[in-house]
């Protein structure tokens, strides 16, 4: 990692999709406290790096690296990877809510990696992940619809 404040870095990443390239010599840095959002016109690779990035099957990273907190993306696997893919977040234009579960429900779905199967099922989350839950509905403005269906919601909410 070029310093200590880098968070997530790509270094001339080349992917390919079966034996087509499709991304070539791509570089990001974004530094510890920053947000980003990749935007840029249909068909110029948003959503095929943000898939490259995490690790989907049908890619394959034939150069360069993915650094996220030190670790090479590129080059983990199994557990290593899974642990790293709890740590990133990405929202797609096409985001999917489950519309039967509440928005309180929504939001602990992020969660679903650090509980067992068995309390996910039964909505058993640690109190300081639904506290936190709580804080980021109110980040959004959301903090008054915790119980609604996901469903009721209007598309700017």
């Amino acid at each position: 990692m070029s310093t200590s404040t880098t968070y997530f870095e790509i270094r001339d990443l080349h992917a390919r999709c079966e034996e087509k390239k499709i991304l070539k010599g791509v570089n990001l840095t974004i530094n510890l406290g920053e947000n980003h959002a990749l935007m840029g016109p249909n068909g110029s690779g948003k959503s095929t790096l943000a898939n490259v990035i995490m690790g989907h099957p049908a890619y394959e990273v034939t150069a360069g690296e993915i650094l996220f907190q030190g670790q090479d993306l590129a080059r983990l696997r199994g557990e290593a990877l899974r642990h790293a893919r709890r740590q990133i977040g990405m929202v797609f234009q096409e985001y999917n809510l489950v519309e039967r579960l509440s928005v309180m429900e929504n939001v602990l779905s992020g969660r679903l990696g650090y509980v067992s199967p068995w309390k996910a099922w039964m909505r058993k989350y640690p109190q300081a992940d639904v506290d936190r839950a709580f804080e980021l509905l109110d980040t959004v403005g959301l903090s008054a619809f915790p119980n609604q269906r996901a469903d009721s919601l209007s598309g700017g909410q």
